[in-house]
């Protein structure tokens, strides 16, 4: 496998995480987006990834990772997720702090401490924001989930993954008790703006935005 850099990282995994989200090949935009950067910079970069074999480019089409890139994009993922897991059951850390200082151990390239790591951790199949983790051979365990804003009034369900990881949004679930394990059950669904009012563990009523509710994944009860 050719030398790469932790930017390259970053653009593959990025990469990866579009292409697994929209079913198709990654727009220079979404990347753009996705990186903080400008479409000139991610065109240099596509270069460099396309000639080190890393990625796919059809003008018009977008960006695909190749079998090698694919790998380095996931390796990256399950140290990130594994990291995350740590932080939160062995360091206490809350869930809405752990994703930058995950962005920072993901890039130690030490195969031995990632299986120790693992093992240490029992092997877990999720991450503290619901997220799976691929095993040693890249393989996701995926579970029968959906948004909680394509519930309909009278459905319940558990809440077991977010989309949206930012602190601010984590913090706000928080608030409202929308964490991993709460029960949600629709009240009301509201066609003018698509808000739901739900009811929470069985206890406090509230009404969420679609902003919400398009980042929420449940399982359904």
């Amino acid at each position: 496998m050719s030398d790469f850099s932790q930017t390259e990282e970053n653009y593959l995994k990025a990469i990866f995480k579009i292409c697994e989200r929209k079913g198709k090949a990654a727009s220079t935009n979404a990347i753009s987006n996705a990186m903080n950067t400008s479409a000139a910079s991610v065109t240099d970069m596509i270069k460099r990834l396309e000639k080190k074999e890393f990625i796919h480019y059809e003008r018009y089409k977008g960006v695909t990772l190749t079998e090698t890139g694919n790998d380095i994009a996931t390796s990256l993922i399950r140290k990130h997720r594994l990291w995350e897991v740590f932080l939160v059951e062995k360091l206490d850390f809350s869930w809405d702090e752990v994703h930058e200082i995950a962005e920072q151990l993901e890039h130690i390239r030490s195969p031995k401490l990632v299986e120790r790591l693992e093992h240490f951790l029992s092997y877990p199949k999720f991450d503290p924001h619901g997220d799976p983790i691929p095993d040693e051979q890249g393989r996701f365990t995926y579970r029968k989930q959906i948004l909680l804003t394509k519930l309909k009034k009278g459905d319940k369900g558990v809440i077991v993954g977010v989309y949206e990881h930012s602190p601010a949004f984590l913090q706000f679930l928080d608030q409202l008790g929308l964490v991993l394990g709460a029960s949600v059950e629709i009240l009301e669904k509201y066609d003018f703006d698509e808000s739901l009012r739900v009811i929470i563990n069985g206890q406090k009523e509230w009404t969420i935005s679609k902003k919400v509710s398009q980042n929420l994944f449940l399982q359904q009860q």
